[in-house]
């Protein structure tokens, strides 16, 4: 979770999707280009950044880096401290004043979606990188990762980070069908996000044994899953869901894991033929 305080103010149920093949076709789509609070589905796009870094030879992920707790703001001359009570990752915090590999600082922030590891890799990788991860995947202008987590002068100057279900939808997808990342570092992401300990949305909506590597956000009122699908019998696919509900955050996991499952079903039901916008099945 991503501490950032309430949603967007207001009780009414927002539901944004997007459900595409691995070519980027949108397959079936709701309100896929309204935008959301990120919380923490913001971290893919930043591990896309590191993965490809890495590549590229400008950033070493077997290199170990210093754990602190407080950074540079995005504002200039400002600067803010982290709270580990908003965070589900101890183990790094345990670690401040040591060092630990950057490789380690990506599982944690997506596999156990680790607000410290997050912000000590994008130190690393720097905004203007994860900027152009959100470029090259053919995301909108509505998507931008602004700040880090926790940065309260960025947050009061009115910088969010802010995504859509369709945008999240391409940064996975390109990240798989190596247009983003390499096949050794796609494989890497994914296996990181098969790790994922937190499966209340999305994999939670599909049969069991089917295979789902995911990355969760949430905050007060908001719930978003973001995933990519591998079923035995359909083509590998990847389903975005982000909700505002104002409701508890489990009515919200069951609100994300609900679409899901009409998705699988209306899947199955037009036995692999591809929905389209006019399709009324998942809502």
């Amino acid at each position: 979770m991503e501490h950032e305080g309430a949603g967007t103010p207001g009780t009414s149920r927002t539901v944004s999707a997007w459900l595409g093949g691995l070519d980027g076709g949108t397959w079936w789509a709701r309100d896929d280009r309204e935008p959301h609070l990120a919380a923490s589905t913001m971290k893919l796009p930043v591990a896309v950044a590191a993965l490809r870094a890495h590549a590229a030879g400008t950033l070493d992920l077997d290199r170990a880096v210093a754990v602190h707790d407080d950074f540079a703001s995005v504002v200039a001359g400002e600067r803010f401290t982290m709270d580990a009570d908003y965070d589900q990752d101890p183990r790094t915090w345990a670690e401040r004043g040591g060092t630990v590999p950057l490789r380690d600082l990506v599982h944690r922030m997506l596999a156990h979606s680790g607000n410290l590891a997050t912000n000590l890799v994008l130190e690393q990788v720097g905004a203007a990188a994860v900027a152009a991860v959100l470029e090259e995947a053919g995301c909108s202008e509505r998507t931008v990762v602004a700040r880090g987590i926790e940065d309260g002068p960025g947050r009061r100057a009115g910088l969010e980070n802010v995504v859509t279900a369709r945008d999240l939808g391409l940064v996975l997808v390109g990240a798989a069908d190596h247009r983003l990342l390499d096949p050794v570092s796609a494989h890497a992401l994914e296996r990181d996000l098969l790790a994922q300990v937190f499966r209340d949305g999305i994999p939670a909506g599909l049969p069991a044994g089917v295979t789902v590597a995911n990355k969760t956000g949430w905050i007060g009122g908001v719930n978003h899953d973001v995933a990519l699908v591998r079923p035995d019998a359909h083509p590998p696919f990847v389903l975005v869901v982000l909700t505002r509900h104002g409701a508890s955050e489990r009515e919200g996991e069951q609100l994300v894991a609900d679409v899901a499952s009409r998705a699988w079903a209306a899947l199955t039901e037009r036995a692999g033929r591809p929905l389209h916008h006019g399709d009324p099945a998942p809502s």
